[in-house]
């Protein structure tokens, strides 16, 4: 994460379409959903990442905000796009404190933006080299290294200080899908999972294996390019539009443009991501793909994750970001949760960072 404080917050997912808010508590060995919703955003507000229209996104989470009233002011948010940089890399086996002083010098090397302009953190994914003593083999160790641009993260904690929240967690948009994946699911230890979560601009992609970040990467494909599709071809408007993608069209002469606009984006956004796969299992030495698992709005398309099985030859399933989460019924009803969960994934994960995670 880009900055932490261990305090209790909320989850903020600020989309390119939605704001999505989460807020779970520790309960016995699990947690507990104490409040979930979304609202939609005007187009354009957000645009791959980037914040276009601030006063609309702090007008859209006040009313997010009042209507649904979370019991702390902390939020933990999430960044993605072109101003995020994840890179896995292998460096000589070396002390904490070593590793401390040397990470700028040698993410210099890694990162496509003066050092200077980024916030900067890493994992360490190979702790057995660490401090390995000599002769035990362990000559490197693997690292995540992430960098974030810093007018990027100022200008989403700025946000949210407008909306009078106080940003305690700045997270990178695919690990939160991680975290609430593994929250709700059993990683098998040597079992390789790709996580996506498919957006209405950006599509977070996330390779894990027992739970540990193998490759991630952000597609600029998402929900945006079947409306701009139908928009175009149908001449809506963008809600219209909208409307006609998730539900499907109820007047006869529209039923077969659709199905056409349809069928041509989907097959565009699985090249997409079945390149990214064949990237990653060309550059992982070996690592196979077991098992898919999506999340996002474009992710309930009808048909969407059996054409992509069909089309990968894999297991392809619906993530269930409530799966685990005790819910408190008389609060929540369950027909919302269930129509709204394909957006929740990421601010899912957001939220479990307040309890326990740092």
């Amino acid at each position: 994460m880009l900055f932490a404080k261990k305090n209790q917050l909320f989850g903020l997912d600020i989309g390119s379409s939605s704001l999505k808010m989460t807020e779970i508590r520790k309960n016995g060995n699990g947690y507990e959903l104490l409040n979930a919703a979304m609202v939609p955003l005007p187009p354009e507000a957000i645009v791959e990442g980037a914040i276009m229209n601030a006063p609309a996104v702090v007008e859209a989470i006040h009313s997010l905000l009042e209507k649904h009233k979370p019991r702390t002011r902390n939020v933990a948010t999430a960044v993605s796009g072109h101003s995020v940089i994840i890179k896995k890399i292998s460096l000589p086996t070396m002390s904490k404190k070593e590793l401390e002083q040397s990470i700028q010098w040698e993410a210099e090397q890694y990162i496509p933006f003066n050092i200077q302009d980024v916030n900067l953190d890493y994992q360490i994914l190979s702790p057995d080299g660490l401090n390995a003593p000599e002769g035990n083999g362990a000559k490197e160790m693997d690292l995540l290294l992430v960098a974030a641009k810093k007018d990027l993260v100022e200008d989403y904690a700025g946000l949210l200080r407008e909306a009078e929240l106080k940003p305690a967690v700045m997270d990178v948009a695919s690990f939160a899908m991680a975290n609430m994946y593994e929250a709700n699911y059993d990683f098998a230890e040597d079992e390789v999972t790709a996580l996506f979560n498919i957006g209405a601009g950006i599509t977070n992609i996330n390779i894990c294996k027992g739970g540990t970040s193998l490759f991630t990467r952000d597609i600029h494909f998402g929900g945006n390019q079947y409306n701009e599709e139908i928009q175009k071809a149908l001449h809506l408007s963008h809600q219209d539009a909208e409307d006609l993608k998730l539900r499907g069209a109820t007047r006869s002469d529209q039923q077969a443009s659709l199905e056409r606009i349809l069928e041509r984006v989907t097959d565009a956004l699985l090249n997409e991501m079945q390149r990214s796969l064949e990237f990653f299992g060309a550059t992982s030495s070996g690592e196979k793909i077991r098992r898919v698992a999506l999340c996002g709005g474009c992710a309930a398309m009808a048909g969407l994750p059996a054409k992509m099985q069909e089309r990968l030859g894999i297991e392809v399933e619906l993530m269930d970001p409530f799966r685990r989460l005790a819910i408190q019924v008389n609060h929540l009803r369950s027909g919302y949760l269930q129509e709204i969960a394909p957006f929740m994934g990421v601010s899912v994960g957001l939220a479990l960072r307040g309890v326990g995670d740092s």
